[in-house]
């Protein structure tokens, strides 16, 4: 279908692009940006008052399937995606069975491209059932479809594994994608502090993060392995990440939007909502993860995309299973970011389109040079939102199988900003709130 999205503000941060005209779309590229001239279109979308963006790219999203079909399935999740203007999405290798065999990633890809609402990535498992012990074979997960190698959120204890694996992945190129948790330190379900220890909640230390990275980091000094650091959550972990970069390491991270907006006085009396992984930290640790996205220390924004049922969340907070839906979320919060932090939109944009493309990097194959990106030639995936718009997050208005947010209206009592209209991936209108 020809498709010709008229009089929007047209914004791309990878290009500095910002400024009022159309977008025409065919054969799933962008045609013509600005003056499309006498393009015939099929169908027209009056953008104007909008914004009209490069669809969002999310680095971290479980999608429930294979195994936890209860929680969450393909086509629900992919609709909550397309729902909250995300058209490329990274899923971690933790699934059942565990994402460690060509097949089930080939699978997976096959699934998700029948749906057309959402591009998925996914990692593949770094070792043979996240085990820990025995590497997985990288080279033929690649050639099914992995765009890198993760433990999700298993952590490697015997380091000549970890070690192994960095030089396997440098040899080929590959990018290791890893949390940092120390795993003796890491066992407990709140962050060490005050208000883990009033609630008497067994903590998490900063330690258990800062420990992590610094023999991660030693490791990528040995072995030159490039390695994308998932979710960091202390200003501790902030400071090392920004004297890694400095050093010249081949490293980039992200952060999600829970430890980003929240902190662990939002536990309340024990609200199982906030059971997140990895756990709500102190203020100040929002705080300079708040800078850290701000300066480019840190690279991109994640959704943290995991649903879960009600059942798992009405439990004894120290019993509930960790998680939260953000898909639908994440472009609201990086604006929210963006608003408390003063900020202009194309950088609330920018850690959600460009940096995250900039993250995966290669691994796109012939997509890399347009994904995330608004440009003549170039992919047409493209959000198209209204930035004045404000909405009550609820249940009834999630897409996602998964309701449970600690931004949901009746727990904070603030209402978010910004509202997708209209979703396109490859040219195709995946949603549109028509």
């Amino acid at each position: 279908m020809k498709i010709l999205i008229k009089g929007g503000r047209l914004i791309d941060p990878a290009s500095n692009l910002d400024r009022i005209g159309d977008v025409a779309i065919a054969n799933g590229r962008i045609v013509h940006l600005g003056d499309v001239g006498d393009f015939q279109a099929e169908r027209t979308i009056d953008a104007s008052g909008l914004v009209v963006a490069p669809g969002l790219v999310d680095l971290c999203a479980r999608l429930r399937e294979p195994g936890h079909e209860h929680e969450g399935l393909l086509e629900s999740e992919l609709a909550a995606a397309a729902a909250g203007g995300v058209t490329s999405l990274v899923c971690p290798p933790d699934t059942d069975p565990v994402l460690d065999e060509p097949g089930l990633v080939e699978m997976l890809k096959f699934r998700a491209r029948k749906l057309s609402r959402c591009r998925l990535f996914p990692l593949g498992a770094l070792t043979r059932q996240l085990a820990g012990s025995a590497l997985t074979e990288m080279a033929e997960l690649t050639e099914a479809g992995c765009i890198g190698f993760s433990q999700a959120e298993v952590p490697i204890k015997d380091t000549v594994v970890l070690s192994r694996a960095l030089q396997y992945a440098a040899t080929y190129g590959y990018t290791v994608w890893l949390r940092p948790q120390d795993a003796w330190l890491g066992g407990g379900v709140a962050a060490s502090g005050a208000v883990a220890t009033r609630l008497g909640l067994s903590g998490v230390p900063v330690s258990a993060e800062t420990i992590a990275l610094h023999t991660l980091f030693e490791l990528v000094r040995a072995t030159g392995a490039r390695v994308h650091i998932c979710r960091l959550s202390s200003a501790a972990g902030v400071e090392l990440v920004r004297a890694a970069k400095k050093e010249g390491l081949p490293v980039t991270a992200d952060v999600s939007i829970n430890s980003l907006h929240l902190s662990d006085v939002d536990i309340g009396y024990f609200d199982s909502a906030m059971r997140l992984t990895p756990p709500l930290r102190q203020g100040r640790d929002r705080d300079a993860l708040r800078a850290g996205l701000a300066d480019g220390t840190i690279d991109a924004l994640v959704s943290d995309h995991m649903p879960v049922t009600s059942d798992e969340k009405a439990v004894p907070f120290a019993e509930a299973t960790p998680g939260a839906t953000g898909l639908e979320l994440l472009l609201s919060l990086a604006l929210r970011w963006a608003r408390d932090s003063d900020l202009p939109l194309q950088r609330a944009l920018a850690v959600v389109t460009a940096e995250p493309v900039r993250v995966l990097g290669q691994a796109l194959g012939s997509l890399a040079a347009s994904a995330g990106r608004l440009v003549e030639g170039g992919v047409a995936d493209v959000c198209v939102f209204d930035a004045g718009a404000t909405w009550a997050v609820s249940a009834d208005k999630l897409a996602s199988q998964g309701k449970h947010t600690p931004f949901a209206f009746d727990r904070t009592g603030f209402e978010l900003p910004a509202r997708v209209r209209h979703t396109l991936v490859a040219g195709h209108i995946a949603y549109s709130a028509e």
